[in-house]
């Protein structure tokens, strides 16, 4: 995939707002850090100073300048919290300026174990194993943080949570139809919309969840096992976090492993095992556990339709044959993870 960054004109447009708002006077080593299909995301120095700035890609989804208040909100809400995230500098909602929202925060020294593995973790197993460990515990932090009164409160939407997620992502699975792609082609999720509608626990109090926790959106640090960031926060919301509990164990890079997350990370071995990574989540202080094969089964249910849409829009001739066939593949196969949690054989144990 070609690596997008800013224009030229976008890179001007950026150094006098950024000498306008008192951040700095000079803009300088532009550098891209993603392919830029979900965003641009670059990083650049202000005066010297490290930072990176997240912005829509090049042509808009008709959300993205909201996905980037989502995301300023969360960055403003977790300040001075012990969650690790990328510190928060400044945001602009100006469209006068790039066209778009976009926003600054500071750079984290860390690598992402879905692209690389840092020379220590490769050395050392011990590493690869402890980091897991932090991972889970960060998750925990998280789940506890403040939000009330914060400016990710207004995300709060009124009533059940989790009697919504069902019907959610039911309609999703029907927005992919089109002549090509029939949603009943993928009867296998029905069947477990109806466990998940039956067996739906009470609503807990609400907190933060990061919305899709797996390995490829997090940052490690470098030079001791921990978490540095998470990172890649557009699905954040007010919610359930236990779900995000559910959502990191189905995504571990542990047989079974669905969506290869982490792989870098994961090819060399020694990875904690999903029962270390609960136990470490509760010794952080994570929430109870009592009903998480329910959330586990739904962590299937919810990415297994994500997923599912690539391959309709293959169908429609909107996507590649390899990533369409890759993501249906995957999407049956959590389908069917899900199904044998409920039925009580978990594969997550």
């Amino acid at each position: 995939m070609t690596e997008v960054t800013l224009t030229e004109a976008d890179t001007d447009a950026l150094a006098r707002w950024v000498r306008r708002s008192g951040i700095g006077s000079t803009v300088g080593d532009v550098e891209p850090l993603t392919g830029g299909s979900q965003n641009i995301v670059v990083r650049l120095h202000v005066d010297g100073r490290p930072m990176v700035l997240r912005r829509p890609p090049e042509h808009p989804r008709p959300t993205s300048d909201d996905t980037m208040r989502r995301e300023i909100a969360v960055l403003r809400t977790l300040a001075g919290t012990s969650v690790p995230h990328p510190a928060f500098i400044a945001g602009c909602e100006d469209l006068d300026v790039m066209g778009v929202v976009f926003y600054l925060m500071e750079a984290v020294d860390g690598f992402n174990p879905g692209t690389e593995a840092d020379g220590a973790y490769v050395r050392d197993p011990g590493m690869r194993h402890r980091v897991g460990l932090s991972y889970a515990a960060g998750l925990a932090q998280l789940s506890s943080a403040a939000w009330e009164g914060s400016p990710l409160a207004a995300l709060k939407r009124p009533g059940s949570f989790l009697a919504r997620q069902v019907p959610q992502f039911m309609r999703l699975l029907e927005s992919y139809r089109h002549e090509r792609y029939a949603p009943e082609s993928f009867p296998s999720v029905g069947v477990l919309a109806e466990w998940l509608e039956s067996e739906r626990p009470p609503d807990a109090a609400p907190g933060i969840m990061h919305g899709d926790a797996h390995l490829n959106n997090v940052l490690l640090r470098r030079d001791v096992p921990e978490l540095a960031a998470f990172i890649d926060w557009e699905m954040c919301t007010v919610g359930d976090p236990l779900l995000d509990l559910g959502w990191m164990l189905v995504c571990w890079p542990h047989d079974p492993n669905p969506i290869n997350a982490g792989s870098a990370l994961a090819e060399l071995g020694g990875l904690a095992a999903r029962t270390e990574l609960l136990a470490a989540y509760r010794d952080a202080g994570g929430r109870s556990t009592e009903h998480l094969d329910w959330y586990l089964a739904m962590a299937c249910f919810k990415l297994g339709i994500v997923i599912e849409g690539t391959w309709s829009r293959y169908l429609a001739g909107r996507a590649s044959a390899e990533a369409g066939e890759r993501l249906h593949v995957s999407a049956q196969e959590l389908v069917e993870l899900g199904t044998r949690v409920a039925r009580g054989d978990n594969p997550f144990r």
